[in-house]
């Protein structure tokens, strides 16, 4: 990398002295937004953070989508201090999971009304993966290129991107990859949408067919791939998804942690297609920074031996009083200031500014999103689609930061998703601070 760190106003030197001290101990591996950036956070409110050498920030990443709420919400703040003065551990019932379950359940899919609680995102979905061998008696699953599903070794071989399992070999038996999301700007298959009839999906079965056991617990999707870059498929793609589980006698399993509680404009990515999947795995903005993660099924499934056996499911952290706590919190927020509402029409008028900012760049090659969940990819070439280069887009993160944007803008394949709470003159200052960081690349 030959980009000249000393070129950039951001770290200041209070960040830069921490940071250095802190690498003295913290293991190498970090999140990319944090090792690159090296700031150190003073103090944080709403889309707003504070660094130590008084730069402040606009968050385009809601912590890669944790903060629905942004940072210290007076009534997410007030449930939680209330909680900890209680009680802060253990898995007996508390007030505020009663409450969290009973909210929780009268805003999941109809039908899914049974709800386990964790703590993090592939401890949830490998409860998923127990889940579908109890119920379905088979024990093997599919998932999409591009994917991403959590890093432990019980979902790796699940994950669509190369880059996360080199040197992690051999993956776990029984998990496959038989072929590509409907990612059309860069279709495997060089054809158009809706021409196609989902010639992806095809391939994906054929996948199927030709890797497997033909015994297929489950196929995992996400309703929108996140960490592929937001690429939201086609209409009634996730419809057809559904319908090659039911073909395999298979569950489907929708992988929620980025997509849920209003992330999309919707409560549930899976409306879009008006769809009830088997199994939902949530997360990431449902404690919004507090670590929980759910899976929700049916009562019956979730009953299915041995995942139903007393501790068949469970999690020492799984639905402690503070993680109950912070769902609460989250979700009487959401409905309260309609959130989900705001998403929508906020995440609305930033893609239709990123689509302007398209016409206006050269380095913008496609725009997508649904809600505050929003994809822009960059390339070197309109006509080529070469993705530009890892230097070119380090350098247009630090640009970004240096003005007062922290976003994801080290890859191509920028995301954004700025927590709920956002307004639209925070979000069009936000876009503003982009265009005026990608225009000095030209």
């Amino acid at each position: 990398m030959s980009l000249d760190m000393n070129a950039f106003r951001v770290p200041g030197p209070k960040s830069a002295k921490l940071f250095e001290e802190e690498s003295r101990y913290m293991a190498p591996g970090l999140q990319s937004i944090g090792l690159f950036s090296r700031i150190v956070v003073k103090k944080a409110k709403g889309v707003w953070v504070e660094d130590v050498d008084g730069n402040r920030y606009i968050d385009f990443t809601a912590g890669i989508g944790v903060g629905s709420l942004g940072h210290a919400h007076p009534h997410y703040v007030k449930v939680l201090c209330d909680q900890i003065e209680r009680a802060n551990y253990g898995s007996f019932s508390s007030e505020n999971r009663v409450e969290f379950l009973r909210l929780l359940s009268s805003l999941t899919p109809s039908g899914l009304d049974a709800v386990q609680m964790y703590s993090g995102g592939a401890e949830a979905v490998e409860a998923a993966l127990r889940l579908a061998k109890s119920v379905t008696h088979k024990y093997e699953f599919c998932a999409f290129w591009g994917g991403f599903h959590g890093k432990t070794g019980g979902v790796l071989g699940l994950l669509g991107d190369t880059s996360f399992k080199v040197g992690l070999g051999p993956m776990m038996p029984g998990l496959h990859l038989p072929g590509p999301y409907a990612y059309c700007y860069r279709c495997n298959l060089g054809l158009r949408y809706p021409e196609c009839g989902f010639g992806c999906l095809e391939l994906f079965r054929e996948g199927i067919r030709r890797q497997t056991c033909q015994n297929i617990a489950a196929i995992l999707v996400e309703p929108v791939q996140g960490t592929a870059g937001n690429v939201v498929p086609p209409p009634g793609y996730i419809n057809a998804v559904q319908e090659l589980a039911r073909e395999f006698d298979a569950l489907l399993v929708a992988d929620e942690m980025i997509t849920g509680f209003g992330r999309t404009g919707r409560m549930w990515g899976v409306e879009r297609d008006g769809i009830v999947p088997d199994v939902m795995t949530l997360g990431k903005g449902i404690g919004s920074g507090f670590p929980l993660s759910v899976l929700v099924s049916s009562m019956e499934m979730a009953s299915a031996k041995p995942f139903g056996n007393p501790s068949g499911s469970s999690s020492s952290y799984g639905g402690n009083p503070m993680a109950a706590a912070a769902g609460r919190a989250v979700l009487e927020v959401i409905e309260r200031e309609r959130l989900v509402d705001n998403a929508k029409r906020v995440g609305g008028i930033m893609l239709k500014r990123f689509l302007e900012l398209k016409e206006d760049s050269p380095f913008i090659g496609d725009v997508r999103g649904e809600g505050l969940m929003i994809g822009v990819e960059l390339v070197e070439d309109k006509k080529t689609r070469r993705p530009l280069s890892k230097e070119l887009t380090r350098r247009l993160f630090h640009e970004c930061l240096d003005r007062g944007l922290i976003s994801m803008c080290y890859s191509h394949n920028v995301r954004i998703n700025p927590p709920l709470v956002i307004s639209e003159d925070e979000a069009l200052e936000g876009c503003e601070i982009f265009r005026k960081a990608l225009k000095s690349l030209e």
